[in-house]
């Protein structure tokens, strides 16, 4: 009998061998995934080989392949990776591609839910209402609008042009506005990222990625909205990468939005990742007081425009809006949008009081921030684990952190410095004073820091 040891320095592990219980693996995906999206795909899953780093599993069709990896494997490598933690990787093959025909009637029945309607011969996703004269400029913005408007002026210069920033700040319509700019000379391509997996998936089913390819690669403009989208989905990512570098072979103008920067873009290739970030890189900001209240005033101009009425909000109700809205943009005109429709309704000029009236179920969703939503947020904003974080090493990736968390632990909670310092591995009240010191210092001093605050503090009050 081989020894033990021996077995295990072996690069292939056969069937006799695994470490993995394929059973219990495919109980856990039924409990994640629910009986329905477990039935028509992953119980047709089958371990073929098991290595240290990374698995082969079998698959019927390259359709189902390739609809398995856009949708699903992100999760199945996590939950693949809770019974071996050594994972990184999962590869397909295909065994059973006579058997094509059963699974496409099956993907048929539920490509109904995702069916793209408009050929992309046909595609343009360009609104004539999100232009450059409509978008409002603040200090949170300017520089992405600047740079949106040199690219219209100079093609390929900045290339790519990634444009990053919170949900609801503005950077769809730059994207639409730099398409209407340019559409009139050029063949401009604006697409989601999340259409263009569509378009994927949907080419691959009707066997025709010939024309996918030539249609999208042979843009001059190509804007992609939503980059982050691609995350995890790896069949999506290669072909993203393919039509990258050829556009860019081409001298093709690529304009990229994301929420977060490149490095920040997690489990999509290093090879997308630098690519993205060998462009330029500009980022829009929460808006301020001044943006929010100028946003404020265009937007009852356009309302009164459209609806030939006089709308009378005065200034201490605008900047009472302005000020209470914390979030985005989409949410501040959602709230006078509201306001607004009283004020109609009534027949009256609105007050602060009535104001807060009107909108107190409005800022009381905010969810209460608690010492344990900080320390989750901040450790995926710097992309480090929450016991790397509340660790004692001291190194400064880890050590900046666990300051950002204290500081913002201090002035968002009504936890008292030693509970705030136990509650960070029982670490002394001192500890805490420390870090709220030095982040208020280097707020005040590092725009850098200033602006990872304010990011952190706007995805708080999201969640």
């Amino acid at each position: 009998m081989e020894p033990k040891n021996t077995k295990k320095q072996n690069a292939y592990i056969s069937e006799e061998e695994q470490t993995l219980s394929w059973s219990e693996v495919q109980d856990s995906f039924k409990k994640t995934f629910g009986n329905e999206i477990y039935t028509s795909w992953l119980q047709k899953l089958s371990l073929i080989k098991e290595y240290n780093d990374y698995l082969i599993l079998g698959v019927p069709t390259r359709f189902f392949r390739d609809w398995i990896v856009s949708r699903y494997l992100d999760k199945i490598l996590e939950q693949v990776k809770g019974f071996k933690l050594s994972l990184n990787r999962i590869e397909f093959k295909i065994i059973e591609e006579n058997k094509a025909n059963s699974d496409l009637a099956k993907i048929d029945e539920i490509s109904k839910v995702t069916e793209i309607k408009d050929s992309i011969l046909n595609y343009n996703r360009l609104n004539p209402n999100l232009n450059f004269d409509n978008f409002i400029q603040g200090k949170s913005n300017d520089i992405a609008l600047s740079y949106s408007k040199k690219v219209c002026e100079h093609l390929s210069r900045y290339n790519p042009l990634y444009i990053c920033g919170g949900v609801g700040l503005g950077k769809t319509h730059l994207l639409n506005a730099i398409g209407l700019e340019l559409q009139s000379e050029n063949n401009v391509m604006f697409i989601s990222a999340e259409r263009f997996m569509y378009h994927f998936i949907k080419s691959i089913k009707k066997n025709d990625m010939v024309n996918f390819k030539d249609f999208f690669r042979k843009s001059s403009v190509f804007i992609i909205d939503d980059i982050q989208f691609i995350r995890g989905k790896e069949s999506l990512q290669e072909e993203f990468f393919h039509t990258f570098n050829s556009l860019m072979d081409k001298g093709s103008q690529i304009i990229i939005s994301a929420d977060r920067t490149p490095t920040k873009l997690d489990r999509v290739q290093e090879r997308i990742k630098s690519r993205l970030a060998g462009g330029l890189i500009v980022d829009i900001d929460t808006p301020d007081l001044d943006l929010k209240v100028k946003i404020i005033n265009k937007k009852i101009e356009e309302i009164q425009n459209q609806f030939k009425e006089n709308i009378n909000l005065s200034e201490e109700v605008i900047h009472f809006i302005a000020n209470e809205t914390k979030t985005n943009i989409r949410e501040l005109i959602g709230v006078l949008n509201r306001v607004i429709a009283f004020s109609r309704v009534h027949n009256k000029n609105l007050t602060v009081s009535d104001c807060k009236n009107i909108l107190k179920d409005v800022f009381n969703q905010i969810r209460v921030i608690t010492v344990d939503k900080i320390q989750n947020v901040v450790s995926n904003y710097f992309n480090i684990s929450l016991n790397e974080m509340l660790s004692q090493r001291r190194s400064r990736p880890l050590a900046r952190p666990r300051q950002v968390a204290m500081y913002l632990a201090k002035k968002l909670t009504t936890r008292s410095l030693p509970e705030i310092g136990r509650r960070f591995a029982n670490r002394d009240h001192t500890t805490v004073i420390h870090a709220v010191k030095t982040v208020t210092r280097l707020s005040e001093q590092d725009e850098e820091m200033k602006k990872n605050i304010n990011q952190i503090k706007s995805l708080l009050i999201e969640q």
